[in-house]
């Protein structure tokens, strides 16, 4: 099983005048632009998954709906545990009901500790840095427990725009 943290690629800065609800805040239009041609690097690393999980925040779930524009990635499904200030014991117990690849779409620190959490089992103490547009592959030999999987790959969103460039 592979799992392939993804974290929302650029998004407008914070502005409760525009949007009170932060939840509401989207993607620049840069940030897409970039992370349209970094999803194209990240297929040449895995060419396809099974499903693609996100958080229902309107930044994560672009960058999804964006994954999902690939050759052979599925719809994304939003999951309310994957929100960016739930503890990542509650977005593990999401990935126990998936086998094989699963892209998951989030927000830091949720995404950080999710990293660490099933890197060693434990959230805190370790911090796993994934820029946005960024993504970290993590394996495992069987399904996805807490404190069993490897850092297969991290890759920036430049290092996925690069390989995506490549002739």
């Amino acid at each position: 099983m592979k799992i392939y943290l993804v974290r929302h690629a650029a998004a407008h800065g914070r502005d409760p005048h525009r949007w009170p609800d932060d939840s509401q805040r989207p993607l620049t239009p840069e940030g897409e632009e970039e992370f349209r041609l970094a999803a194209r690097g990240l297929a040449l690393m895995a060419s396809r998954v099974d499903a693609i999980l996100s958080s229902p925040y309107e930044r994560a779930w672009r960058t999804a709906e964006i994954l999902s524009e690939l050759d052979s990635w599925p719809a994304p499904e939003a999951v309310a545990m994957l929100e960016p200030t739930l503890p990542p014991e509650k977005a593990a117990l999401v990935l126990e009901d998936h086998a094989g690849s699963v892209a998951v779409v989030g927000h830091r620190p949720g995404l950080h500790e999710l990293a660490a959490y099933l890197l060693t089992g434990d959230s805190h103490g370790m911090e796993i840095g994934i820029k946005k547009g960024g993504v970290a592959c993590i394996g495992f030999d069987g399904a996805a427990k807490p404190g069993t999987g490897e850092l297969c790959w991290l890759l920036t969103p430049k290092a996925l725009r690069s390989l995506a460039s490549q002739p």
